[in-house]
């Protein structure tokens, strides 16, 4: 039992570094090498556990090499835009100016069906309000509407404001987050200057935020919300 045990977690750490290699996508978003790569190092990290008999260097070096094909992959296809179509494809228009190409569909091989999902999940119900849509190389739909079903921004209006980074993670579950502090452009004598003024502690705070002007969302443990 302990050497499963032991197998299993050095065979977790090697899939996480790999995945990391890889880079971070969500499933939704993987290509279709990256995709294949990923269903093959989850198959061969099982086999060292099902059979001990088996040595764990077989389901290592089996998957160090699949990543290592893969990051090649990755840097040929940047590189040369002919091996990215042939490995990953090409973007497809399916919608322009509200009509749909009928044609495309039946070679991405798209039900009506799947189609209105993706539009739906744009918050769009119907196809004559879409300008344009695509389908990306990893199946997701990318949607630009009409003029008169876009919403509303700052721009149209003509409302002038500057524009920030967002609040960023100052200190988490009562620890002070340097990375935070540096996004934000703010030193820790900020932090310790609006504990003082709070009668507060690091260790008192659950989170707190704050963007580069000093405006903070703070939640202390087991209370309420404050904001400056």
């Amino acid at each position: 039992m302990s050497i499963v045990f032991i197998r299993a977690i050095i065979l977790y750490i090697i899939v996480i570094f790999s995945i990391r290699l890889m880079g971070k996508r969500q499933i939704g978003e993987l290509q279709p090498s990256e995709l294949v790569i990923t269903i093959l190092v989850s198959n061969i990290a099982t086999l060292p556990l099902e059979d001990l008999n088996i040595p764990l260097t077989m389901g290592i070096l089996p998957i160090l090499s699949l990543v290592c094909f893969e990051v090649l992959m990755s840097w040929l296809t940047l590189k040369f835009p002919k091996i990215r179509h042939v490995v990953s494809g090409t973007p497809k228009i399916v919608i322009k100016d509200g009509i749909l190409d009928q044609q495309v569909l039946k070679e991405l091989r798209f039900s009506v069906d799947d189609l209105m999902t993706a539009l739906r999940g744009n918050s769009i119900f119907n196809i004559s309000d879409v300008q344009f849509a695509v389908v990306e190389t990893n199946g997701s739909v990318s949607v630009y509407e009409k003029q008169p079903q876009r919403k509303v921004v700052n721009k149209d209006m003509a409302i002038q404001g500057q524009s920030i980074d967002p609040p960023v993670i100052i200190v988490s579950d009562g620890k002070i987050i340097k990375q935070g502090l540096k996004d934000a452009g703010l030193k820790k004598q900020w932090i310790t200057d609006l504990l003082e003024r709070k009668h507060l502690s690091e260790e008192d705070i659950f989170l707190l935020t704050a963007d580069r002007n000093g405006e903070y969302t703070m939640i202390k443990k087991g209370g309420a919300d404050g904001k400056d």
